[in-house]
């Protein structure tokens, strides 16, 4: 009886799948976390997503990514094949706080998958490098913002985010790390 080849074999690995690859954010990511922050934006399927010259024209959304990486920033990207997500955090102050601003101790943390690395597991992946990030750095805790109908608002909830706050249509939301 021949060996079995891996054409036949049903347990196989399909040569042409790609190991999704996770790295840190450096400042040639600029580029990419200001497209993924458009996406974020505007999340909604069907929507048309934003410019990157229109989200930068924005000062609510450019203080996410402008001048990355800013003193604090850490972000890492996701790539499978190609980058397909990122996310990152900020330190924001009262004076020009983020739509998931707490205090000026909190992280807020930005995420964006292309609309096709949805649902795969690409943003948990991102989020729980940040939070070991934020483990390791011994951060108190760590915002963000989403609007109670964007389906990550499950993934947030699964990874220890509760709800702090309801404002203008978007849930503040925190994870605690330090006791």
């Amino acid at each position: 009886m021949p060996h079995p080849t891996s054409s036949t074999r049903p347990d196989a690995i399909d040569d042409t799948s790609s190991v999704p690859t996770l790295r840190r954010a450096t400042a040639e990511d600029d580029g990419f976390l200001k497209e993924m922050l458009a996406v974020a934006a505007d999340w909604r399927p069907g929507a048309s997503v934003r410019s990157v010259a229109e989200i930068m024209g924005e000062p609510a959304l450019a203080h996410y990514v402008a001048d990355w990486p800013a003193d604090g920033d850490v972000g890492f990207v996701v790539e499978d094949g190609r980058p397909v997500g990122a996310t990152w955090w900020r330190f924001f102050r009262p004076h020009d706080p983020g739509y998931g601003f707490v205090n000026d101790a909190t992280a807020e943390v930005s995420i964006g998958l292309v609309a096709d690395a949805r649902g795969q597991g690409f943003g948990t992946l991102l989020l729980e490098a940040l939070i070991e990030e934020a483990l390791f750095r011994s951060l108190p805790a760590l915002s963000l913002s989403v609007e109670p109908d964007n389906p990550a608002t499950a993934l947030y909830q699964r990874l220890g985010f509760v709800t702090v706050r309801r404002m203008g249509g978007s849930l503040t939301m925190v994870l605690t790390l330090g006791s």
